[in-house]
């Protein structure tokens, strides 16, 4: 399954929200150095789903806020 993803790095305060089906906004604490705020985003979206921060891939957007990203379906 695919998601789009928007990032807002250096919040104050980490949040989820559902925009549509396949949409999210989240904001995480870390900056977007180093790669920091995307495993933060990696672990937020793999605790709401249910899986592994390693099953889930950054399919377009490694440097952008907006992202795709591929999530492994549950059967």
């Amino acid at each position: 399954m695919y998601i789009r993803v928007r990032v807002s790095a250096g919040a104050k305060k980490e949040s989820l929200e559902q925009i549509a089906d396949d949409s999210f906004l989240v904001a995480v604490k870390e900056p977007a150095e180093q790669n920091l705020a995307n495993k933060r985003m990696l672990e937020i979206i793999a605790t709401h789903f249910g899986v592994s921060p390693k099953q889930i891939r950054i399919i377009s957007g490694h440097h952008s806020p907006g992202k795709i990203l591929s999530i492994p379906d549950k059967t």
